[in-house]
Order: C-alpha cells, then structure tokens, then sequence
C-alpha cells in the first residue's frame, strides 16, 4: 500500500492497523504486526518522519494515525516533482546522448561489458527501457539469470511490452518450460524453436543488443558486447529475423482434434513432435511417461490413418489438428 511512496510491507502493515484502531502502543503494535519492539520502533519513527502517525499530546508512548488524505498528498506531491525533475533530466541527458553517438567512431559502435554481474545488470537494464519489444535468442547450456530472477521481463509484459523469443530445441528439456510459456503466452510472449542458434542474443526496440561472451571450457558467461545503433545493429536485427521467420510456434493453436478429444495432451504432442523433440523430452514436458507418449503417438497414427511419423506429421497439418 506504501510502496508507492517508498515504504515497505511491514510499514504498511502498521500503518493499517493504527487507522483501524483509536491509538497504540509500542507492544501492542509489535504483538499485533508480529514484530519485534526494535523493528516496531524503527517503523514508527518512519511513520513519524513522514506524518503518517503522531503522538498522543496526553500519552506520549501511544500514537494514532493521521487521515492518509492529508498525510498522503504532500508526499505524494513532492514524488510527483521528483519524477517530473527525473524525466526533465532524462530527457537532456538522452540529448547529449544523441549528439555523442553521431559523433560516435566505428570502435564506439560496439561497448565491452565486462564480467557476469555486469552483463546481468546491462539485461535487466535493456528491459526496463524497451517500449515495444524484446527480442531474444535463447540457448541450451548457457543461462544469464532464472526465469524467475528476471523480474524485469514480468515488468515489461505487465507494461505492454511484447517479447519474441527464439529457443534452441533443448531448451524444452527443462522440466515445467512449456507450462511457463503457456502463462505468458497471454501476456505478449511468443516462443518459437529452432535445434540450434548460434548465440545468445537480447534486443531492445531498435535501441540497443546484447550478444554475452563466454569463457572456454564450461561456458560461463564472461562478459558481453553491446551493440548500439549502427549498422552492425541491423546486422544483429536481420539475423534475429531470418531465425523468427524459418523457426515454429512452440505453442501453435489448438486444432479440431481438440474439439473431438477433451484431452489437450494430444495436441500438445503433436506440437513437440512436429517441432522435433524426442519422445524423452517430449514426455518432460508433457508430465507423462515415454511409454504413455509412445502409445499415444500410435493411437494418433491409427487415428489418421498412417504408417509412420512423417505422415502423421503431414496428416495432422493436412486436418487442421496443429
């Protein structure tokens, strides 16, 4: 509720419960707000710094809270200005930003990014400024962050920001990954696969790419080249579309073999299948055994009518089922 003006949970929790109640003291707050003394009276002198609560004139132990329309508004007010001066400020550093960068040199296209932290810093900035898109290429064995570490992708979906991502085909050997992608899809992420890329890639808008470099041996990342707007950045944008346009949608729409069969499981498998997986990785991400994905595919075949794979494959397309 606070976070807006830059408290915490636990800031919030205190404020609450002394507008629910006449006034409070230390313990009861601590005891109600599950707190120890110490960190409750951190968090009234917070409160009490910013006139979000005041002390009682006749009980100075106890404070009650002030109305959140008159606390809140200066403080809400003065974020305002501060935001208001930030953008201002933005706005002429991205000026003289303009001007650097056509002034900018051939060896200036291309900034060195050095060491993991940094290159993680670089992605999570990138994310944070795109407006429209992000465009990633995504490998096997090389992992810059989690899913779950990379909050800011969360950010910029919520925002409207549309992610177009390329995946090598052993990447759906991680378990639970086509569940993942089956939650953002809604929220503006595409995945396609590919059975291999040549690296791991992030593009932000037409603004800027960042291409990791690896150390030899484990392959971890080292380092990272980002690339700003140049021709070398529409080199980097043109490979990322070739690879879009040749790759297969990982979660391709559900067909009339769905409509006939309440289980998606099916069109599901045929979606792996066609895109190229193994029975193994297929049965990963599916949930079920190699055994159950091998005596389905057959029931699939009896169904269309086929002898092998391949014309399952062309059958399924010819139906409309994938």
């Amino acid at each position: 509720m606070l976070e807006a003006i830059g408290l915490g949970e636990d800031h919030s929790a205190v404020y609450r419960l002394l507008l629910a109640v006449p006034s409070a003291d230390l313990a009861r707050i601590a005891a109600e707000a599950s707190l120890s003394v110490r960190e409750a009276r951190r968090i009234v002198d917070d409160l009490e710094e910013l006139g979000l609560i005041a002390r009682l004139a006749s009980a100075p132990d106890r404070v009650v809270a002030s109305p959140p329309a008159v606390a809140m508004l200066p403080i809400l007010r003065e974020r305002e200005r501060q935001l208001a001066a930030g953008h201002e400020a933005m706005v002429h550093l991205s000026s003289l930003y303009r001007e650097g960068a056509g002034q900018r040199e051939a060896p200036d296209v291309v900034e060195v990014v050095f060491g993991p932290e940094a290159v993680v810093q670089r992605l999570g900035q990138l994310q944070a400024s795109a407006r429209e898109q992000v465009r990633a290429f995504v490998l096997q064995d090389v992992a810059i962050m989690s899913g779950a570490e990379n909050v800011e992708e969360d950010r910029a979906l919520a925002r409207g920001v549309k992610y177009r991502v390329v995946v090598e085909s052993g990447v759906l050997e991680r378990p639970g990954y086509l569940e993942a992608v089956r939650e953002l899809e809604p929220l503006g992420e595409e995945v396609r696969v590919v059975p291999k890329l040549p690296t791991r890639l992030f593009i932000a808008d037409e603004s800027h790419a960042l291409i990791p470099m690896y150390t030899s041996g484990e392959r971890r990342v080292a380092g990272g080249l980002l690339v700003h707007p140049s021709g070398l950045l529409d080199l980097v944008v043109a490979m990322f579309e070739e690879a879009w346009k040749s790759a297969p949608t990982l979660l391709a729409s559900r067909g009339v073999l769905q409509e006939r069969d309440e289980d998606p499981v099916d069109n599901d498998l045929l979606n792996l299948l066609l895109i190229g997986l193994t029975d193994a990785a297929a049965a990963t991400q599916l949930g079920i055994s190699v055994r159950t994905v091998q005596r389905r595919v057959a029931e699939l075949m009896e169904r269309a009518g086929v002898a092998t794979r391949i014309q399952l494959g062309a059958e399924a397309v010819r139906r409309g089922w994938v």
